[in-house]
């Protein structure tokens, strides 16, 4: 059953928890709208300019995957925010950092020119100026490595050392996400998550999912917890990407990823409450009973708002069998959460 779209309603208070104290709503709304894509993108563009400083920079980081090149003349106005703060710059470099990856060559080239700007301005913050090199580490050695030498003689300037790629693995990020179509991964995360900024609004379905099983078997080798941690973050936005489009052919992997010991990022549930079906009620109430178990009230919210989104747009009650087996292996976790719904 296709999805239903998202109202200006919903997508206002959306924007309206960009700004909000509340860190939890915060950065579900920033997931959120992630995932509803381009039905958000125009909200944002427009009610951008009389957000505060907070909600703008929470935009910001919603609009960073969404690969429309209108958000980048707003992305370089915002360098010079008379709003601006840490997290707005940030937030802005994110953005950039992501339209290296552009198919569109002008669009590429002219959030190339910002990064550089930034970078060799000594009248920006050290800290942004340092965001920005690093920012652009995975370019060719030919594109960055002028600019390298001149901000390495800057003592202001933090220049990390290149990692080159493999031989096998330039690094371009349309050979990059080619590659792991057919299941070879880059060694960076970063250069997987330009990679899905580029081409994952437009790549046929079948090859997100392709990406998706990529990123997950490469997970399940990884040693590092954090580098783990990465790549995860990574197929949640790729599995963001799916749920913009309306498509379920990954969600396999959104209920087998909530038995996962180690908790997901908000990406996961976000694109659950956008696409889950009756299906994902059991995993939803077996994670959420373990984290009444965990402590961890963070969690235990998204999952709840996972479920809720799930009974109320499909209309389940106690009758329907997903939630009877729900109820049957998860009693107090089930009826908990449907109270809630």
């Amino acid at each position: 059953m296709p999805i239903r779209p998202s109202s200006s309603a919903e997508i206002r208070q959306l924007i309206e928890a960009l700004g909000g104290a509340d860190d939890v709503r915060r950065e579900a709304a920033v997931a959120r709208l992630a995932v509803i894509g381009p039905r958000a993108v125009e909200h944002l563009l427009q009610q951008y300019p009389a957000a505060t400083a907070r909600g703008r920079a929470g935009m910001l980081r919603a609009l960073e995957a969404s690969g429309d090149a209108r958000v980048l003349p707003l992305a370089r106005q915002s360098l010079d925010d008379p709003l601006s703060s840490p997290e707005i710059a940030g937030a802005t470099i994110g953005v950039l950092r992501a339209f290296l990856g552009s198919n569109q060559r002008d669009v590429a080239r002219d959030a190339l020119d910002a990064l550089l700007t930034v970078a060799l301005d000594h009248a920006k913050p050290a800290e942004l100026r340092t965001a920005a090199v690093d920012a652009m580490r995975d370019l060719p050695a030919s594109v960055v490595e002028p600019m390298r030498q001149t901000l390495a003689r800057d003592p202001n300037v933090l220049v990390r050392e290149r990692v080159e790629s493999p031989p096998e693995q330039p690094g371009q990020p349309a050979m990059v996400w080619r590659d792991a179509v057919e299941g070879r991964l880059p060694s960076s995360p970063a250069m997987m998550k330009a990679a899905v900024a580029a081409f994952a609004g437009a790549a046929r379905l079948i090859e997100l999912q392709h990406v998706v099983d990529a990123i997950r078997l490469h997970e399940a080798h990884e040693a590092d917890a954090l580098r783990r941690a990465e790549w995860r973050s990574v197929r949640g936005i790729v599995h963001q990407a799916l749920a913009a489009r309306g498509s379920r052919l990954a969600l396999y992997d959104l209920r087998d990823s909530l038995l996962e010991p180690e908790r997901l990022p908000v990406t996961f549930l976000a694109a659950i409450e956008e696409i889950g079906d009756a299906t994902c009620l059991e995993p939803l109430a077996a994670a959420y009973d373990a984290s009444s178990r965990s402590g961890d009230a963070w969690w235990r919210e998204h999952l709840a708002a996972a479920f809720r989104a799930i009974v109320r747009r499909d209309g389940l009650t106690r009758r329907h069998a997903a939630v009877k087996r729900a109820l049957a292996r998860w009693p107090d976790a089930t009826a908990d959460l449907m109270a809630r719904s």
